[in-house]
């Protein structure tokens, strides 16, 4: 498996955090540095409306362009609302059923994007995909694998967070499905299947009360005694489906493991679809936010190296990027080495008021 160089990516603002650790939509408010924009008299170009929608002819389709002298029009709840930002629209057509990547990376602004149909029935949205010190920008948005209806018109609005209006890169391709396979003797995270009205109480970490950890206390070495590599191999599921109350919902694992040694551990990501892998600190509930975060995809795996001491304890998170995404469920791939065999669960974590960020 082809291993992506070394990232490590250092804790983002606060509310920041939050969002990256939470199942729900309901992400505190990120800093708004924006400009509050105000409506010009008139448009100064076409692509304003879905009735002068820029056509997509055909895929890939890349574009330039600008939000500022636009009207704001529409507007996309995932998860932050209230936005006053100028929109462009762009319509496409698929002459079959598709898979569809809109992707606005080069951007200059904070984004936002979405699609919905003729109706105005929202298909997908997305906020945050890029995070800060992301070569394609600050809090740039994309989305992955969207399943479109062929012969009807979709509209794809380029749009802004709050009141940010700008330069946009806007790429349209059709989505190639990638598969991730794990090797036959990795352990099975062993996750019940997701489902819409899914009560989710399995690794949850802190999101759970108590908080419910999956221990990683074992290794791949097959006879378990020196000389061996201390390395787990873990088979996952993820994913999101709707709460019982409605709310979309995306699947969190929780991992803890103990360093087996002094020196660094490492643990590598490859999920199928955007996911992120954080190292979370310190290990008590009413206190931790990520301290370290990388980025992992299907055939770009994430990797966080970072020093350990012999016995400690580390938290691990993995989650999609986003808070709603295109399947139920998908596989990732997790490997944590330097870690401690057989190691029997913690007492309950402590519990601070921090129940409802994680809810």
């Amino acid at each position: 498996m082809r291993i992506v160089i070394l990232m490590m990516i250092l804790a983002m603002a606060a509310a920041a955090m939050a969002a990256d650790l939470g199942r729900t939509g309901n992400a505190p408010v990120k800093p708004d540095t924006s400009v509050p924009y105000q409506n010009p008299e008139r448009h100064k170009q076409g692509g304003d409306t879905v009735e002068d929608a820029v056509a997509i002819g055909g895929l890939p389709y890349t574009i330039t362009g600008t939000t500022e002298g636009y009207v704001n029009d529409y507007d996309g709840v995932c998860p932050y609302l209230g936005s006053t930002s100028p929109d462009v629209v762009y319509s496409f057509t698929p002459a079959s059923d598709i898979l569809l990547t809109v992707d606005l990376c080069g951007s200059s602004y904070d984004t936002k994007t979405y699609i919905f149909d003729p109706d105005f029935n929202m298909l997908a949205c997305n906020d945050d995909f890029y995070f800060p010190g992301h070569p394609c920008g600050d809090y740039i948005s994309k989305l992955e694998g969207v399943p479109l209806p062929g012969g009807i018109t979709c509209y794809i609005v380029v749009d802004g967070y709050g009141g940010d209006f700008g330069d946009y890169v806007l790429s349209v391709t059709e989505y190639e499905e990638c598969f991730v396979n794990c090797p036959a003797d990795a352990v099975a995270e062993g996750e019940p299947p997701l489902h819409d009205g899914y009560d989710d109480q399995y690794n949850v970490g802190c999101g759970g009360h108590p908080p419910v950890f999956q221990y990683i206390n074992w290794t791949n070495d097959e006879n378990g005694v020196p000389p061996y590599d201390g390395t787990a191999w873990l088979c996952g599921k993820s994913g999101w489906f709707l709460s019982s109350s409605g709310g979309e919902t995306r699947d969190t694992d929780w991992f803890s493991v103990f360093a087996l040694e002094t020196g660094q551990m490492e643990a590598t990501l490859e999920p199928e679809h955007p996911c992120l892998l954080i190292k979370v600190g310190p290990t008590d509930c009413a206190t931790a936010s990520p301290e370290l975060t990388v980025p992992a995809d299907c055939g770009e795996p994430g990797n966080l190296v970072f020093p350990v001491t012999a016995g400690e304890e580390i938290w691990l998170w993995v989650g999609p990027t986003d808070f709603s995404g295109p399947v139920l469920e998908f596989t990732y791939f997790l490997t944590v080495s330097n870690n401690m065999f057989d190691v029997v669960g913690a007492e309950d974590k402590t519990w601070g008021g921090v129940k409802a960020l994680y809810r």
